[in-house]
């Protein structure tokens, strides 16, 4: 994900702008990390560069899960232990 969608990007679930950035590895654009949003505290993913930006029924539990174990250092407790929809 280049930095600057960032600049367009708001959580589909309650159109809060901006999202938070966290960042777990970059290149030239972030490969893997995370988006917060800070109204209603959920979190999306970014894996291999796309940003997973998904209302929660229509969100993979199974690999949401997958990368926050995968990325729990990386990333703040606001993420990995409080975040919705789901948290571990």
């Amino acid at each position: 994900m280049q930095r600057s969608m960032l600049d367009i990007l708001a959580c589909p679930i309650d159109k809060h702008y901006p999202l938070d950035l966290f960042v777990v590895s970059e290149g030239a654009e972030v490969d893997e990390g995370a988006l917060r949003c800070g109204s209603c505290s959920r979190f999306y993913p970014i894996i291999d560069s796309i940003p997973i930006l998904l209302p929660d029924e229509l969100r993979d539990r199974k690999q949401d899960v997958e990368f926050l174990e995968r990325n729990a250092r990386a990333l703040p407790d606001d993420i990995t232990r409080r975040a919705l929809p789901w948290h571990l």
